[in-house]
C-alpha cells in the first residue's frame, strides 16, 4: 500500500493539492457560486471514504483539509494551464509510485470532486454549465479517464 512515507514532501504536496485544484478549475469555469462550490469540495473529502473503496492512499489524502495551491496567476487561462499540469504531474507520479487500484481510486476521487463542484449551483435550467462540462472533460482527459 502506498502512503505519505513513499513520497518526498514536495511530491506529497502535489498529490494532496491536485484534487482540490481540480475543484477550483471547475469553480472558476463559471462565474458565481464560489461559497457553495468550496463547501462541495470539503464535503467531497468528508464523504470520500464511503464512496471510493478501501484505498490507504486516499484515506491519507482525505484525512485532512483540502489543500489548494495558492500560487498567483495572471489570468484564468494561466490558472487553468497550471492546474491541468499539476493534475498531469500528480497522475504521472502516482503511476510510478502507487498501486494501479490506488491510482484508479485517486482518478475517480478527483473526477467525482470536479463533478460535485459543477453541480453545486444551478446554471438556469442546466445543473452544469457548458464551461463547467468542458473543464470536467479536460480534467478527465488529463486523468486518463472519462467524465461520468
Amino acid at each position: 500500500m502506498t502512503g505519505k512515507a513513499d513520497f518526498t514532501e514536495e511530491e506529497w504536496e502535489l498529490v494532496l493539492s491536485a484534487p482540490a485544484s481540480a475543484g477550483l478549475l471547475v469553480s472558476t469555469a463559471q462565474r458565481g457560486g464560489t461559497f457553495r462550490e468550496a463547501f462541495s469540495i470539503a464535503k467531497a473529502y468528508s464523504e470520500a471514504r464511503s464512496e471510493h473503496g478501501e484505498s490507504a492512499l486516499l484515506d491519507e489524502i482525505v484525512s485532512g483539509k483540502p489543500k489548494i495551491d495558492r500560487t498567483r496567476h495572471g489570468s484564468v487561462e494561466e490558472l487553468k494551464a497550471s492546474i491541468l499540469q499539476q493534475l498531469r504531474d500528480a497522475v504521472t507520479l502516482l503511476e510510478q509510485k502507487a498501486m494501479p487500484e490506488e491510482l484508479d481510486d485517486y482518478r475517480r476521487f478527483v473526477l467525482s470532486l470536479a463533478e460535485r463542484v459543477a453541480g453545486a449551483k444551478e446554471e438556469g435550467a442546466e445543473p452544469v454549465s457548458d464551461t463547467e462540462r468542458e473543464a470536467i472533460g479536460q480534467i478527465a482527459e488529463v486523468l486518463g479517464t472519462s467524465a461520468g
